[in-house]
This record gives C-alpha cells, structure tokens and sequence, in this order.
C-alpha cells in the first residue's frame, strides 16, 4: 500500500461551518478517482489534511512510494486539490526520520553537484527538536550520504519535505501540484453550450473548476461536428471526479432553419448569428427543468469573433431565461489556447471542420436593443 498526502485548497478550509460539506464532497471525488484508475484503498481526513491510501489493482510499476502511477495521475486532477505527495510515514524517531530522508534522497538521484534543502514542519509540540533543528539535523544526514549542496531556495534540485505529527512523521520528496478550484458538485448543475471549437471546452472545464456539474449541449451541424464534441465530451470526463459527463445533442438545422429563413425574408440575415445564440439559450431553458440546470455556460471571449462584441453580448443576454455564465470573458486567444493544451482538449479542438452553414456574410457587430426589439416584433 502506498500513502499519499492531499493538501486541498486554501479556499476550501476558509469555510468556516460549511468547511466539512466541502472536505466530505473532496474525498467523495477522491475515492472516485481512485475507482475509474483501477486503484484500491481509503481515503480520510486527519486535521486540515486529506490521506489516500492505495493499492493498484493492476499489476505494473509504482513509484518510490509503492504508488501507482495512474492512482497518482488520476488524484491529480481531481478539483479542489492544491497538490500532493506520496510520503513515507515513520515513527517520530529522529533516526527513522533521517533513513527515510536519506532514502528520499537516493531515490531521487541526489548527488554532488545537486543541490536540496530540507523543510520540516513540527505539528507535534511534544516532539524534543524545532522545526529548524529539524532541517539541520535531517539535512545533515543527507548531506553526508549524498555530498550534494544545500541551496534554501526554490531553485533547490530536491526539497525534502518532513512533518512530524502526533500520529507519526511523515517525510516526502515530491510535490506534486493539483488543478485546484472547488469540489466538483458543490456549486449546481449548468448547461454548456459545447460546440467543437477550442474555447467552449475550455469554458466548460473552468466551470468544473469552480465547482459545477456540467453537461454539455451540442447543438449538431453534422455526423463530424457530433463525433468531434462527443469526443471532447470523453477528455473532459478524464477530469470529471464526482459527477459523469452525458452531454445532450439537439439537432442544429432544426432549431434555426425556420429563424434563419425568416430572417432572410426580411432582409435581416446578418443578424443570424445573434438569433442562433438566442435559440440555442432558449432551449437550453426549456431543458433546464428536466436536468435541474441554473445557468448556461459560453465560450464568449470579449471582441473575439463578431457575434462576441459588448453590443452583441448584451443583445444575446437580453431577457436570457437562465443566468448566463461567460468564465472566458477576459481571456486573449492565447490564453486560452494554453488552457486547451493543458486540459487535453486542443488537439481534437483544432482539426479542420467544415464552417457554419448559417454564417452570414457580414455578421452584425454593433447590435442595438431598439433593433432588435423590431426584428423580434417581425419574427413573432
């Protein structure tokens, strides 16, 4: 069995009373984690701080620890977790604690002219040696096996981590960091409207951060589009601890054929693109009781495209059923091309697909209210 320390983040133990809906929702996604990696263990809270406990189920490498590496690559994506480390745990003996040090060390290949540091945490008061004499003394030990230079600074090759607990110390040489944000569950449920483009997946993947079970609207164009989301749908299950992604598919064409032509017959065809947002959030609305959704999500990102101007935006949100949540907004297009690259999303996001049937020519990107209320007059 391999013993990983979940340090959550810091938002989460500002709580307050709520603190422990939070921590409980944290290692419900945790054991989820642990489940969809094919790994077996516990997982529980001690103090401020989560442990998992884990066993792979299939037979291949672990790391240092005895950890597998896909429990370990699964726990790090779950949302809430500032980072973790897979530690080992001794008793609160200054010899066990510097074996266990020493072998941290080697593990990591730790050598002259390699530089470490050691960083010791006292949690136990009842523990004879302060935390500083704690780094010196274990620091010392290090240095004698391996030769290698202490630098105290982040720029340190190795940092050895040692806490010593009343329940035993533990003592690690990895840290590894997590996706942070909130649980996922703890923040209500939302519909995203998903195409196959690079921003909506990476729209819908902040809304999970923050918290939110998310399910994907697609509104199909094609059999490629609908493949193209599914599979994106599919990436961004690989970080969806806690709730299941079941995306929704409504067939586009149906939805604004009739708005398209309408708007064509009056001469009001640049408008399109506004009206098919509009739709697609009218529909989200009508589906929002069935699934219990609050909110939609968008990919907009302000003066992006033509349909993403603060005119168009405003025109779009205009008397909006449901609460429109837009987390791109701020970000440049190379941002969030960053983000899809992290996710795992850019790829698939990025190959070619065939253009929007419905695209007008000259899109509108100064839309008026007044307008607007003229075109909806003719359209009722």
């Amino acid at each position: 069995m391999g013993l990983i320390l979940v340090r959550y983040v810091g938002e989460i133990g500002i709580k307050g009373k709520n603190r422990f809906y939070f921590v409980k929702r944290l290692r419900h996604n945790l054991r989820d984690a642990l489940k969809r990696s094919a790994a077996y263990g516990r997982v529980w809270s001690e103090g401020q701080r989560i442990y998992a406990e884990v066993q792979d189920d299939a037979q291949g490498a672990a790391s240092a620890e005895g950890v597998s590496p896909r429990a370990l690559a699964a726990l790090r994506r779950v949302f809430g977790v500032a980072s973790l480390s897979p530690v080992h745990q001794v008793p609160s003996e200054m010899e066990a604690i510097q074996e266990a040090a020493v072998t941290v060390a080697e593990r990591a290949a730790l050598q002259s002219p390699m530089t470490f540091r050691v960083r010791a945490q006292r949690a136990d008061k009842a523990f004879p040696y302060t935390s500083p004499e704690i780094g010196r003394i274990v620091g010392g030990a290090v240095w004698q096996k391996t030769q290698a230079n202490v630098d105290l600074s982040d720029a340190a090759h190795v940092t050895i981590g040692v806490e010593v607990r009343p329940e035993g110390t533990l003592v690690f040489g990895e840290t590894i960091p997590g996706p942070g944000g909130m649980p996922l569950g703890t923040q209500g449920r939302v519909f995203s409207l998903l195409s196959g483009g690079i921003d909506s997946p990476v729209a819908t993947w902040l809304m999970m951060r923050r918290g939110c079970g998310v399910i994907p609207l697609h509104f199909a164009q094609s059999q490629v589009q609908e493949q193209k989301a599914l599979e994106l749908c599919r990436i961004l299950d690989e970080w969806s601890f806690g709730w299941t992604i079941k995306p929704i598919v409504v067939d586009h064409h149906q939805l604004l054929d009739p708005i398209a032509d309408r708007l064509q017959q009056i001469g009001e065809e640049r408008w399109t693109c506004l009206f098919c947002k509009r739709a697609m959030i009218a529909k989200a609305a009508e589906l929002a009781p069935r699934y219990r959704v609050q909110a939609v999500v968008m990919g907009d990102s302000l003066g992006q495209v033509a349909s993403q101007t603060m005119d168009n935006m405003i025109a779009i949100s205009w008397r909006a059923p449901l609460p429109i949540f837009r987390p791109l907004v701020a970000c440049d297009k190379n941002q969030i091309m960053d983000l899809a690259r992290r996710i795992g999303t850019y790829d698939v996001s990025s190959r070619t697909a065939a253009p929007c049937p419905f695209l007008p020519d000259h899109p509108i990107t100064s839309a008026r209210l007044e307008h607007l209320h003229d075109i909806m007059a003719q359209l009722a």
